[in-house]
């Protein structure tokens, strides 16, 4: 991120930047193997499952996972949480044609945000490699003694929340949103896509929008859809040959995209990855830009869903609710500061 970032590319993360669930991948991990671990993953899916299947709000199956984790330990969670990363990352964790883009929006010096539902454990590793400036996340209850209640502080980041988040953090840092990017696969992440002027959809795409809304928007592979590629010789749909995705395409990333949108300021154009223009405007900005003084902040940096019950804090303008890194968990609740002393705070 650049001193002055005069646009933000927020990126959703389970099958967007990454080919898989995170949290599933975290909790089979974390409880283990062997017939007893299987039977208890199962029936914990089948719970799952059969919320969805009854049509319950993706905010309730979110709620519903942490309850699975009610006593266990935040430090043995992110500890597993970086295991599982290490092991994914080297079969291909990342979704090639997503992080290609997030590479060259870091490099052309945009504010660089992931926005999930999933919270530290999962995220916090990936944040870390890829430079990540923001991580805005789902924020589980923790005990004095850093278990996990199996209640959230505040609502999910899912749906109206991960653009309300959105919203807050290009209002912070002064962003015109009509500048700004937005990555994500799901139909709970219209609301963040439609909070941005450059609206990504990942893979097949929400279905309830309208083709005259979606017609517009960018579109890149999404990871079931270059492996389908891959077994039935048709090109993905931002036209990679299908000869360059290997049917492992699930755990070994497809080859470079060159055609996944670079931040232009103006519209989305193809390029290669080395050769993404200046930021249009950067060398305009004022300098008493609201984010005029902040300094990069470090990559696992949580902004936490909502305020605690406990004090409800001023949501106005040029605040952000922060969370010092995502590995130190959030006893107390995280307080809102303004986002020009993010950087110092969070050191």
């Amino acid at each position: 991120m650049s001193l002055a970032p005069v646009r933000a590319a927020f990126f959703d993360v389970d099958e967007t930047l990454i080919t898989c669930k995170s949290m599933a991948c975290v909790l089979a991990r974390f409880w283990g193997h062997g017939e007893r671990t299987d039977h208890r993953l199962a029936a914990a899916w089948a719970s799952l499952q059969g919320l969805i299947r009854a049509g319950a709000p993706r905010e309730q199956v979110n709620r519903s996972f942490f309850r699975f984790l009610v006593g266990s330990h935040l430090d043995d969670l992110e500890s597993c949480g970086r295991e599982w990363y290490e092991k994914a990352r080297a079969g291909g964790l990342l979704h090639t044609p997503v992080h290609e883009a997030l590479r060259r929006h870091a490099h052309a010096g945009d504010l660089v945000v992931l926005v999930s539902g999933a919270f530290s454990a999962c995220l916090d590793p990936l944040a870390r490699e890829i430079g990540a400036d923001l991580v805005v996340c789902t924020v589980p209850e923790i005990t004095s003694e850093g278990r996990l209640t199996g209640e959230l502080i505040g609502a999910p980041m899912i749906g109206e929340a991960k653009a309300a988040a959105a919203r807050r953090i290009m209002t912070a840092f002064g962003l015109a949103p009509g500048d700004c990017f937005a990555y994500a696969d799901d139909e709970s992440d219209l609301p963040l896509l439609r909070a941005v002027g450059h609206p990504v959809l990942v893979g097949d795409g929400p279905v309830s929008a309208p083709p005259s809304e979606t017609d517009s928007w960018t579109r890149l592979p999404g990871p079931d859809q270059m492996v389908r590629a891959a077994l039935d010789g048709t090109p993905a749909p931002d036209g990679t040959p299908a000869a360059a995705v290997t049917p492992a395409a699930a755990e070994t990333p497809a080859p470079a995209v060159t055609s996944a949108p670079v931040a232009t300021g103006a519209a989305t154009t193809p390029a290669d990855a080395g050769s993404v223009p200046a930021p249009a405007g950067a060398a305009a900005a004022p300098a008493e830009s609201v984010a005029a003084s902040v300094t990069p902040a470090p990559a696992g940096v949580a902004v936490a869903a909502e305020d605690a019950a406990t004090g409800r804090a001023d949501r106005s303008a040029g605040t952000v609710t922060h969370a010092s890194p995502c590995t130190s968990g959030v006893v107390p609740p995280p307080p809102v500061v303004p986002v020009g002393a993010m950087a110092s705070q969070a050191a």
